[in-house]
Protein backbone atom coordinates (compact mmCIF):
# COMPACT_ATOMS: atom_id res chain seq x y z
CA UNK A 1 0.00 0.00 0.00
CA UNK A 2 2.82 2.41 0.87
CA UNK A 3 4.31 2.10 -2.60
CA UNK A 4 1.18 3.75 -4.01
CA UNK A 5 1.79 6.91 -1.99
CA UNK A 6 4.16 9.42 -3.60
CA UNK A 7 5.48 11.82 -0.97
CA UNK A 8 4.74 15.43 -1.85
CA UNK A 9 2.69 14.61 -4.96
CA UNK A 10 -1.03 14.32 -4.25
CA UNK A 11 -2.00 13.90 -7.90
CA UNK A 12 0.50 11.09 -8.55
CA UNK A 13 -0.67 9.36 -5.39
CA UNK A 14 -4.28 9.65 -6.51
CA UNK A 15 -3.48 8.18 -9.93
CA UNK A 16 -1.61 5.27 -8.32
CA UNK A 17 -4.49 4.46 -5.98
CA UNK A 18 -7.08 4.63 -8.75
CA UNK A 19 -4.87 2.41 -10.93
CA UNK A 20 -4.70 -0.27 -8.21
CA UNK A 21 -7.88 0.03 -6.12
CA UNK A 22 -7.82 -3.61 -5.01
CA UNK A 23 -4.25 -3.26 -3.72
CA UNK A 24 -5.33 -0.19 -1.77
CA UNK A 25 -8.37 -1.96 -0.32
CA UNK A 26 -6.26 -4.96 0.71
CA UNK A 27 -3.76 -2.66 2.39
CA UNK A 28 -6.48 -0.84 4.31
CA UNK A 29 -8.09 -4.16 5.27
CA UNK A 30 -4.74 -5.37 6.62
CA UNK A 31 -4.46 -2.19 8.70
CA UNK A 32 -7.92 -2.74 10.16
CA UNK A 33 -7.14 -6.40 10.84
CA UNK A 34 -4.08 -5.41 12.86
CA UNK A 35 -6.29 -3.26 15.10
CA UNK A 36 -8.79 -6.10 15.56
CA UNK A 37 -6.05 -8.60 16.44
CA UNK A 38 -4.59 -6.17 18.98
CA UNK A 39 -7.76 -6.20 21.09
CA UNK A 40 -7.24 -9.65 22.69
CA UNK A 41 -3.53 -8.88 23.09
CA UNK A 42 -4.44 -6.04 25.45
CA UNK A 43 -6.11 -8.49 27.81
CA UNK A 44 -3.32 -11.06 27.50
CA UNK A 45 -0.67 -8.47 28.41
CA UNK A 46 -2.78 -7.29 31.34
CA UNK A 47 -3.19 -10.81 32.68
CA UNK A 48 0.52 -11.53 32.26
CA UNK A 49 1.66 -8.45 34.16
CA UNK A 50 -1.15 -7.98 36.68
CA UNK A 51 0.59 -10.06 39.40
CA UNK A 52 3.49 -7.58 39.51
CA UNK A 53 1.31 -4.52 40.15
CA UNK A 54 -2.40 -4.41 39.48
CA UNK A 55 -2.52 -0.60 39.43
CA UNK A 56 0.38 -0.27 36.98
CA UNK A 57 -1.04 -3.05 34.81
CA UNK A 58 -4.32 -1.12 34.72
CA UNK A 59 -2.43 2.05 33.78
CA UNK A 60 -0.77 0.14 30.95
CA UNK A 61 -4.15 -1.20 29.86
CA UNK A 62 -5.52 2.36 29.83
CA UNK A 63 -2.63 3.66 27.71
CA UNK A 64 -2.99 0.69 25.39
CA UNK A 65 -6.76 1.07 25.10
CA UNK A 66 -6.52 4.77 24.22
CA UNK A 67 -3.77 4.00 21.71
CA UNK A 68 -5.88 1.34 20.04
CA UNK A 69 -8.98 3.56 19.96
CA UNK A 70 -7.08 6.41 18.29
CA UNK A 71 -5.48 3.97 15.86
CA UNK A 72 -8.91 2.59 14.96
CA UNK A 73 -10.13 6.12 14.22
CA UNK A 74 -7.05 6.74 12.08
CA UNK A 75 -8.08 3.90 9.77
CA UNK A 76 -11.30 5.76 8.96
CA UNK A 77 -9.18 8.29 7.07
CA UNK A 78 -7.69 5.49 4.98
CA UNK A 79 -11.16 4.15 4.25
CA UNK A 80 -12.21 7.59 2.99
CA UNK A 81 -9.43 7.93 0.42
CA UNK A 82 -10.82 5.71 -2.34
CA UNK A 83 -14.44 6.99 -2.10
CA UNK A 84 -13.11 10.55 -2.34
CA UNK A 85 -11.09 9.77 -5.46
CA UNK A 86 -13.91 7.72 -6.98
CA UNK A 87 -16.23 10.74 -6.93
CA UNK A 88 -14.41 12.46 -9.81
CA UNK A 89 -17.68 12.88 -11.71
CA UNK A 90 -18.90 15.31 -9.06
CA UNK A 91 -16.44 17.99 -10.18
CA UNK A 92 -15.33 19.16 -13.64
CA UNK A 93 -12.01 17.84 -14.92
CA UNK A 94 -9.13 18.51 -14.71
CA UNK A 95 -9.51 21.00 -11.85
CA UNK A 96 -11.97 18.73 -10.06
CA UNK A 97 -9.57 15.80 -10.00
CA UNK A 98 -6.81 17.97 -8.58
CA UNK A 99 -9.10 19.14 -5.79
CA UNK A 100 -10.13 15.58 -4.99
CA UNK A 101 -6.50 14.50 -4.99
CA UNK A 102 -5.70 17.22 -2.46
CA UNK A 103 -8.67 16.17 -0.33
CA UNK A 104 -7.54 12.54 -0.44
CA UNK A 105 -4.03 13.65 0.47
CA UNK A 106 -5.47 15.52 3.44
CA UNK A 107 -7.11 12.27 4.56
CA UNK A 108 -3.75 10.50 4.28
CA UNK A 109 -2.04 13.20 6.33
CA UNK A 110 -4.84 13.04 8.90
CA UNK A 111 -4.23 9.31 9.19
CA UNK A 112 -0.52 9.89 9.77
CA UNK A 113 -1.21 12.47 12.49
CA UNK A 114 -3.73 10.25 14.28
CA UNK A 115 -1.42 7.24 13.99
CA UNK A 116 1.46 9.17 15.56
CA UNK A 117 -0.82 10.21 18.41
CA UNK A 118 -1.79 6.56 18.88
CA UNK A 119 1.89 5.60 19.03
CA UNK A 120 2.52 8.25 21.69
CA UNK A 121 0.09 6.43 23.97
CA UNK A 122 1.60 3.10 22.94
CA UNK A 123 4.99 4.47 23.94
CA UNK A 124 3.55 5.02 27.41
CA UNK A 125 2.33 1.41 27.36
CA UNK A 126 5.82 0.18 26.52
CA UNK A 127 7.39 2.21 29.34
CA UNK A 128 4.99 0.83 31.95
CA UNK A 129 5.13 -2.74 30.62
CA UNK A 130 8.91 -2.57 30.49
CA UNK A 131 9.01 -1.66 34.18
CA UNK A 132 6.57 -4.46 35.07
CA UNK A 133 8.58 -6.99 33.06
CA UNK A 134 11.79 -5.84 34.76
CA UNK A 135 10.21 -6.32 38.19
CA UNK A 136 8.32 -9.53 37.37
CA UNK A 137 10.85 -12.25 38.08
CA UNK A 138 9.26 -14.49 35.44
CA UNK A 139 10.71 -12.59 32.47
CA UNK A 140 14.39 -11.70 31.89
CA UNK A 141 15.09 -8.17 33.09
CA UNK A 142 16.78 -7.30 29.80
CA UNK A 143 13.40 -7.62 28.06
CA UNK A 144 12.01 -4.93 30.34
CA UNK A 145 14.93 -2.62 29.57
CA UNK A 146 14.55 -3.18 25.82
CA UNK A 147 10.81 -2.53 25.98
CA UNK A 148 11.35 0.71 27.89
CA UNK A 149 13.86 1.75 25.23
CA UNK A 150 11.16 0.96 22.65
CA UNK A 151 8.71 3.19 24.52
CA UNK A 152 11.24 6.02 24.66
CA UNK A 153 11.87 5.59 20.94
CA UNK A 154 8.16 5.86 20.17
CA UNK A 155 7.77 8.96 22.34
CA UNK A 156 10.73 10.76 20.78
CA UNK A 157 9.94 9.74 17.19
CA UNK A 158 6.24 10.59 17.34
CA UNK A 159 6.71 13.84 19.23
CA UNK A 160 9.23 14.90 16.59
CA UNK A 161 6.92 13.83 13.76
CA UNK A 162 4.03 15.83 15.21
CA UNK A 163 5.78 18.97 16.42
CA UNK A 164 9.30 19.10 14.90
CA UNK A 165 9.26 17.69 11.35
CA UNK A 166 12.83 18.88 10.69
CA UNK A 167 14.07 16.89 13.68
CA UNK A 168 11.97 13.91 12.63
CA UNK A 169 13.68 13.93 9.23
CA UNK A 170 17.01 13.51 11.03
CA UNK A 171 15.88 10.90 13.56
CA UNK A 172 13.72 8.73 11.30
CA UNK A 173 13.88 5.92 10.49
CA UNK A 174 16.99 5.16 12.59
CA UNK A 175 15.31 5.78 15.96
CA UNK A 176 12.61 3.21 15.12
CA UNK A 177 15.28 0.55 15.56
CA UNK A 178 14.65 0.83 19.31
CA UNK A 179 10.96 -0.17 19.08
CA UNK A 180 11.83 -2.87 16.55
CA UNK A 181 14.40 -4.51 18.83
CA UNK A 182 12.35 -4.07 22.00
CA UNK A 183 9.04 -5.38 20.69
CA UNK A 184 10.59 -8.15 18.60
CA UNK A 185 12.65 -9.41 21.55
CA UNK A 186 9.59 -9.63 23.80
CA UNK A 187 7.45 -11.30 21.11
CA UNK A 188 10.14 -13.87 20.30
CA UNK A 189 10.61 -14.66 23.98
CA UNK A 190 6.89 -15.27 24.41
CA UNK A 191 6.76 -17.46 21.30
CA UNK A 192 9.93 -19.48 21.92
CA UNK A 193 10.28 -19.56 25.72
CA UNK A 194 6.99 -18.39 27.16
CA UNK A 195 6.36 -17.45 30.78
CA UNK A 196 7.96 -19.07 33.80
CA UNK A 197 4.63 -20.44 34.97
CA UNK A 198 5.77 -21.37 38.48
CA UNK A 199 7.06 -17.87 39.20
CA UNK A 200 4.00 -16.28 37.57
CA UNK A 201 1.68 -18.35 39.76
CA UNK A 202 3.73 -17.51 42.83
CA UNK A 203 3.42 -13.79 42.09
CA UNK A 204 -0.28 -14.18 41.31
CA UNK A 205 -0.93 -15.91 44.63
CA UNK A 206 1.15 -13.33 46.48
CA UNK A 207 -0.75 -10.42 44.94
CA UNK A 208 -4.20 -11.94 45.49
Amino acid sequence: MNRLVVSGDAVATAHNILAAPMLWRLGVAANVLVVLCAVPLLWIEYRLLQPVSKSLAQLSLLFNGVSLAVEAVSKVFLLLVLPILASTSALPAPTGFGQLALLANLALKSHDIAFNIALLFFGGTCLVNGYLIFQSGYFPRVLGVLLQMAGAGYLVACTAALFAPALAAVLLPAILLLPLVGELSFCLWLLLKGVNRAQWQARAVGSA
